[in-house]
């Protein structure tokens, strides 16, 4: 959730407001335990996690964020990115975009030709050192734009109002679904001050 927290300008003039979780059955660890293992008590658990946990988070300036937790079962790895707007789309799955009036009427175009001509100037820049890292590079510029903030004194790019922002998604999901996906309302953690704060996440290379 932290990529589209910077992408909406989450407690920077806009918050989450309110979610909803849904569940789907539990089968996918029971199923993995027994092919493992036959007939291990394991596999009797009733596991109350359930397979694919979706959850939906409104903002308070009108976008919605869909949050898959899809753990248990079989899939290649993607982290799923799906950035929607008003003139198009980009899907991390297929890697590829779709821009009203510049790509072909509905279908979908490979988004590299994009990503070269407007991939941000930071990535261009650490594109080499982060490539190893974690999540298709993003933990290298988390982690190096806590130890450079850290270094200068400066505020981290991710500060404590995000951090628990993030953390209360979980609480907040486990608490809908016991009450029956039942809406749970996000705290205000900056007590209001979202309204007057301003984006400054990766604007310069001062914290990277």
């Amino acid at each position: 959730v932290g990529p589209i927290m910077q992408y909406a300008d989450i407690n920077r003039g806009n918050r989450f407001t309110n979610l909803v979780s849904f569940s789907s059955k539990a089968k996918g660890l029971a199923n993995y335990v027994e092919s493992k293992a036959p007939g291990h008590p394991n596999a009797k658990i009733n596991y109350k996690n359930g397979d694919v946990t979706t959850t939906l988070i409104n903002c308070a300036n009108g976008e919605t964020v869909m949050l898959s937790h899809d753990v248990h079962l079989p899939r290649p790895y993607s982290i799923g990115f799906r950035v929607q707007g008003t003139n198009g789309l980009w899907m991390d799955v297929n890697k590829s975009i779709h821009i009203e009036g510049k790509t072909k009427a509905h279908a979908w175009e490979p988004v590299k030709e994009w990503f070269d001509k407007y991939d941000h100037p930071l990535w261009k820049k650490h594109e080499a050192e982060a490539l190893g890292a974690g999540h298709g590079g993003m933990d290298w510029f988390v982690f190096n734009g806590f130890i450079q903030a850290v270094k200068q004194k400066k505020q981290t790019p991710i500060d404590v109002y995000d951090s628990v922002t993030m953390s209360v998604i979980v609480p907040l999901s486990t608490k809908s679904l016991k009450e029956g996906n039942m809406p749970q309302k996000f705290p205000d953690f900056t007590k209001g001050k979202w309204k007057e704060r301003k984006n400054t996440f990766a604007l310069d290379d001062s914290g990277f």
